[in-house]
């Protein structure tokens, strides 16, 4: 068998800062060695003890035993190769792979040319020992040829001279980067920040593209003039080349759930974990590790971190802040509806009020409620004055300059008529559309349903892509599939669709529409949507087309207070309830018309606000008045109940101004949509008295009282009694 088949090194790469298995730079070889997990066990035991191996069990070829071996030998195998080639106490860390014949082994370094040659010649090392070789002759031989190499590059991760703050997490990464810089510019730092969008100084672009790796570091920090970093840093970059810096001030970890799941060896949440926690050791010890308390994985991370612990948690009685401050370190979280900084000893501090915070959608958006207390913790944690962090909290908007391609809402004008809310949201994983359809779900007015553009990369798992169907057709009330045809990543649309349909099926629900792309969804959406609905997109390469052609096709992005008020209006109810329940409290007809009025002045173009001012005047006796003022609430949007009780009340107004046709016009219209409503009923019949039809007036008020009335002897004398009311009248 020849050296090559033995063992080969399969992947070299340097991991030019701290990575996965060491705080410093370091060489990652990726190697197989077929030959040492076939080989006879005595001969590879008899190998193993000339190299000092303390480990006897070689097991048997291809077992998981013989690879645990295996792996002991590589290693001795590796140091005493480096020893021999004049390192003294270097580190060296030795994983199983992806297949069983497969190793991976790192080592520390600091010159690139040393590792290349190491890359270079440790396959055929293990080759020659394998096949029995001296094991002196081998590595004296080896360790020359290394020698002999030129040591080439010093390798260095940046060293920052100004205060860093490095984020991470599955979800939320972006959008709390993006926060912290806007936290950073607002207390006048010549801020720099990088992330899957660029790099950009105080929000001027440098460099577009996912620059969420080390070079997004190196940018940020050799950009001119720059106070203050803050670094998005994905696990690819962490994986394939590590950090971009040597240090942090303050490490971000946002959460840890699903998303990328067998890739580049990360089979589960707990490698994943692994790899995120990166950050987190190499923050300073005098600095911060801002750590989500609601995650365990995230949470446990504070074990191994070097940094005081700010804990971060939705639950102000949450354990993991009681031992953040046992542990000398902060925690913030939410009370009685304020952000507030907590402090060994009972110290509170309350920043700013949630409804303060547009980034919360007034509540809505629980995932960045998390992200703005992780946000507020890394600020201050960064040595950002208090004041300057409540400023940033309030003037940080989820919108397309702030936060684009982040749950930016938007009202839009349908073709058939009416106004729809889009919300557009790179939402990728289930975490992502479990908040997309949470806030969709918050701006869905009564009667009205929430309508979602589904569809992801094809790098998710089968599973993943099964239970994104799933959890779409438990969430919204229509669903339709778009696809992202440049983020297919080795599938068909028509393969990555079945697993969607699959999981929409568990739940009984079929997408009424398949979209080849993004744009075409968002059209197809639309097309289907009615008045008051809400529209969710999972979206990604197509954000910016997107958001170009709804804005310049009528759309509005909304800001806070339009979102507050759909998401009060979700409610059943009104963002001046307190206002119109104050009118109806007052004494005197002129002062309710007079409240009416000013309320008026204040929503003039509102319907529920017009159709209150009506009914004052109609208390009062005014019913030409507020016969004109039913008929413009009328002509604008409201929400039932009020919409068919302005009706109800329109339709009394006419009766008693002697227009009993019209009165009439209306109630019979309103007993077909509305036939179980007694007042309707009752106010029909008051109209037919008046137009001389008692008999018909009696005979619907009788038939209401026989089919709701759940009195005993009613429904004891059932039968007779609708046989008697239908015979009224013959």
């Amino acid at each position: 068998m020849s050296s090559s088949d033995t063992a080969r090194v399969v992947g070299a790469r340097i991991l030019r800062g701290p990575n996965l298995y060491f705080t410093r730079p370091a060489a990652k070889l990726t190697l197989r060695v077929p030959g040492y997990l076939g080989a006879d066990p005595e001969a590879l035991t008899a190998l193993a003890r000339e190299l000092a191996v303390r480990a006897r069990d070689a097991g048997q070829p291809d077992s998981e035993t013989r690879r645990g071996f295996v792996l002991r030998v590589v290693e001795r195998a590796l140091r005493l190769l480096m020893r021999e080639a004049g390192a003294v106490r270097v580190g060296v860390r030795v994983r199983p792979g992806e297949t069983l014949d497969e190793v991976v082994v790192v080592f520390a370094l600091k010159n690139a040319g040393r590792a290349r040659a190491i890359a270079e010649i440790f396959g055929p090392v293990l080759g020659d020992l394998l096949r029995g070789r001296p094991v002196g002759e081998v590595f004296t031989e080896a360790g020359e040829r290394v020698r002999a190499e030129a040591p080439g590059e010093r390798v260095r991760a940046v060293r920052p001279k100004v205060p860093v703050v490095a984020v991470t997490g599955t979800n939320g990464k972006t959008t709390t980067t993006r926060l912290i810089a806007h936290l950073g510019m607002s207390a006048g730092r010549r801020t720099g920040w990088s992330s899957t969008d660029g790099v950009l100084v105080d929000g001027e672009v440098v460099e577009s593209g996912d620059y969420s790796g080390p070079g997004g570091a190196r940018a940020v920090l050799g950009a001119p003039g720059v106070e203050f970093g803050v670094l998005e840093t994905a696990r690819g970059g962490m994986l394939w080349r590590g950090l971009g810096t040597a240090y942090n001030d303050v490490s971000v970890v946002t959460n840890v759930s699903a998303d990328h799941l067998g890739m580049d060896g990360i089979d589960t949440l707990d490698q994943l974990a692994e790899v995120k926690a990166i950050i987190t050791k190499v923050t300073k010890p005098e600095g911060w590790v801002v750590l989500n308390g609601d995650d365990p994985r995230v949470w446990a991370m504070r074990g191994t971190a070097r940094g005081k612990p700010w804990c971060f948690s939705l639950d102000p009685e949450s354990p993991s802040l009681r031992e953040a401050l046992d542990a000398h370190g902060r925690g913030i979280t939410v009370l009685d509806g304020d952000i507030a900084v907590l402090e060994r000893g009972g110290s509170v501090d309350r920043l700013v009020s949630l409804v303060d915070v547009p980034m919360t959608m007034s509540g809505l958006s629980e995932h960045n409620i998390a992200n703005a207390l992780a946000g507020a913790a890394a600020g201050l944690g960064a040595g950002l004055p208090r004041d300057a962090v409540v400023e940033g909290l309030r003037t940080f908007t989820p919108d397309h300059r702030l936060n684009p391609g982040r749950m930016n809402i938007y009202s839009v004008t349908l073709p058939q008529g009416g106004m729809a809310t889009v919300v557009l949201d790179m939402a990728h994983n289930e975490a992502g559309l479990e908040a997309l359809l949470r806030v969709g779900r918050g701006l869905v007015r009564p009667g009205s349903q929430l309508q979602l553009g589904l569809g992801t990369g094809g790098d998710r798992t089968d599973e993943i892509l099964v239970r994104l169907g799933e959890m779409a057709g438990l969430g919204a009330d229509r669903v339709q599939i778009q696809h992202k045809e440049h983020y297919l990543r080795g599938r068909s649309m028509e393969e990555l669709e079945s697993f969607l349909r699959e999981g929409l099926s568990h739940v009984g629900v079929l997408p009424t529409a398949s979209w080849p792309d993004e744009f075409s969804g968002l059209t197809g959406l639309l097309a289907a949507a009615h008045d008051g609905d809400v529209l969710a997109l999972m979206t990604h390469s197509h954000w910016a087309k997107l958001h170009q052609w709804l804005m310049s096709h009528g759309g509005t992005s909304d800001d806070a207070r339009m979102i507050r008020r759909k998401a009060v209006a979700a409610r059943g109810e009104h963002e001046a309830e307190s206002d119109i329940a104050a009118v109806w409290s007052l004494d005197g007809n002129a002062a309710r018309i007079d409240a009416a009025f000013a309320l008026q002045q204040r929503f003039p173009k509102d319907g529920r606000v017009l159709y209150e001012l009506a009914g004052t005047h109609d208390s009062a006796g005014l019913e030409a008045e507020a016969l004109e003022w039913y008929d413009r609430a009328l002509r604008l949007r409201i929400d039932e109940p009020y919409r068919h009780r302005a009706l109800l009340q329109k339709a009394s107004t006419l009766r008693h101004l002697g227009r009993l046709e019209e009165s009439l016009a209306i109630l019979d219209e309103l007993v077909g949509d509305y036939p179980d409503n007694t007042a309707v009923v009752l106010f029909r019949a008051l109209t037919l008295h008046d137009m001389g039809r008692d008999v018909d007036g009696l005979r619907s008020v009788a038939r209401q009282l026989v089919a709701v009335s759940a009195e005993p002897d009613v429904q004891r004398y059932l039968g007779a009694l609708t046989r008697f009311t239908d015979a009224i009248g013959e």
